[in-house]
């Protein structure tokens, strides 16, 4: 599993730790959603502030 962090189009780099986070949460809570597949094979999350 690989997970990137993009802040203002800069690549940020994050350690194995932190990227097991990140997915976990991101996968359980999209895990649930009504209308995602099973089988999906990425997930894009954009948030501006």
């Amino acid at each position: 599993m690989e997970v990137k962090l993009t802040v203002d189009e800069k690549d940020i780099e994050i350690n194995a730790f932190v990227q097991k986070i990140l997915a976990g949460t991101l996968i359980g809570a999209v895990d649930t959603l009504k209308g995602v597949e099973d089988d999906y094979n990425e997930v894009v999350i954009k948030i501006k502030k």
